[in-house]
């Protein structure tokens, strides 16, 4: 496959913006609460919305770090339902993608 280094590069330079993303999200849920109750109740709420996007960030982490290991292992591009390549526009667009467009269509059918 050619273009690996530059989705290798692409996928590490993605990795490190999320993980200073969700350090940041990390200092601030650690940061104490303020001393009047409504503004807690302001900042509580806050929280759950940063502790939901500091979720989805460590998914994308994690999507990352396996593409990343499958790169590593050499296998980086095959799907991994039937085996045959994954397009390399597809892998442009979703550099994590671990499926060819016809398995991940039949699998999003299969959900339904």
């Amino acid at each position: 496959m050619t273009g690996t280094k530059a989705i290798e590069d692409k996928l590490k330079a993605r990795l490190a913006e999320l993980a200073q993303r969700s350090d940041a999200i990390e200092e601030e849920l650690r940061q104490p609460l303020d001393a009047d109750f409504e503004e807690q109740a302001n900042e509580l709420e806050d929280d759950d919305a940063q502790t939901g996007i500091d979720d989805v960030i460590r998914q994308e982490i994690a999507q990352i770090e396996r593409a990343l290991a499958r790169l590593d292992e050499g296998v980086y591009g095959e799907c991994a339902n039937c085996g045959n390549d994954i397009a390399e526009k597809r892998l442009e667009v979703q550099p994590t993608a671990t499926l060819c467009i016809d398995c991940a269509t039949a699998a999003e059918a299969a959900r339904g």
